[in-house]
């Protein structure tokens, strides 16, 4: 079969297109034919080996992991004898990034907890593009925001992967949602359902009087200071994406500001499951959120979608074909 392989850390040019042996699954493995799959900032560190602390989990010298590509959708092949929720035809969409990762290939072996049956209503494409950031942003919300029905939500990077997805979740559960993006993107903010958006070039909401009962950070570079001071008095800050000196200083003082008032700032480290992937799959299937595709690449050329999605400016998911 075909995939893309990554024998060293280093730029996209690194990645090449190889035949390698098609896998057979194990007796607790899903063998999935995969359609199509989706780029995200897990595999931009599994491809460059930065920060280096990631390498104590993915090879300290060079990838553990040979075949980047964390969200996947597509057909299930074969199955393994202990299998108990999937068979041979079943759609299905999933996040493997705590399996092994490889989705970026024809085909993946892949335990049958990482996976979900497929939304009917959705294509292979739309559905390789949910998984990773979507549970990203249920987990900032839900689970270390907290998130209240009729709550002042901000979404700092709304047009992004994560982003996208944030605002509409934020909207499922009720909270009055602000998006904060670039001049070009104020009109697919708007129209993923945000209640206001603001432009960062002309606008800095830090320094507005509107104060925000929580506050997801998807992308950026303000100190947390400056987030602090757009909370409101119980407000709460999560950090799932953004500038490396915003990341230290959300992991190092964070925990010093929980602790001392009312704020609460802290960073989120996704954790795949499926049970967060279901939930996910009944808003995508109830209509209430749907994936923002930028662009799509054939699996040939997974450099240059790096390369653009490394950039920083796609709108919603870069989706790999095949």
């Amino acid at each position: 079969m075909k995939a893309i392989v990554s024998n060293k850390y280093g730029s996209p040019d690194v990645l090449e297109l190889n035949e390698v042996e098609k896998p057979i699954p194990e007796d607790n493995q899903v063998l999935v034919k995969v359609h199509a799959a989706s780029v995200n900032f897990g595999n931009l560190v599994l491809l460059r080996g930065k920060p280096f602390v990631a390498r104590f989990a993915f090879g300290l010298l060079k990838p553990k992991y040979s075949i980047p590509g964390g969200d996947i959708a597509g057909r299930v092949e074969a199955v393994g004898k202990n299998v108990k929720q999937f068979r041979p035809d079943d759609e299905v969409f999933g996040d493997l990034s705590r399996s092994g990762w490889g989705g970026f290939a024809e085909y993946v072996a892949v335990p049958e907890n990482a996976l979900a049956l497929k939304p009917a209503n959705m294509s292979f494409e739309e559905a390789a593009a949910v998984p990773m950031a979507s549970v990203t942003a249920l987990q900032g919300l839900r689970d270390k925001g907290k998130i209240q029905s009729g709550q002042k939500v901000l979404i700092n990077g709304a047009s992004g992967g994560v982003g996208t997805f944030a605002v509409q979740i934020a909207k499922s559960f009720g909270a009055e949602v602000t998006g904060v993006c670039s001049t070009r993107n104020l009109e697919i903010v708007r129209s993923i359902g945000a209640d206001h958006a603001i432009d960062y070039t002309k606008e800095d909401f830090t320094k507005k009087t509107q104060r925000y009962d929580l506050i997801l950070g998807a992308n950026g570079s303000h100190p947390i200071s400056a987030y602090k001071g757009a909370l409101s008095p119980n407000g709460v800050f999560v950090h799932v994406g953004g500038s490396g000196a915003q990341l230290f200083q959300t992991m190092t003082l964070g925990p010093w500001i929980s602790m001392t008032g009312r704020k609460k700032m802290g960073s989120l480290l996704q954790r795949a499951n499926q049970k967060d992937l279901l939930y996910v799959k009944e808003l995508l299937e109830a209509g209430k959120v749907k994936p923002v595709i930028d662009r799509r690449y054939k699996l040939s050329e997974v450099p240059e979608a790096f390369k653009y999605f490394e950039a920083g400016h796609a709108q919603g998911k870069v989706v790999i074909t095949m």
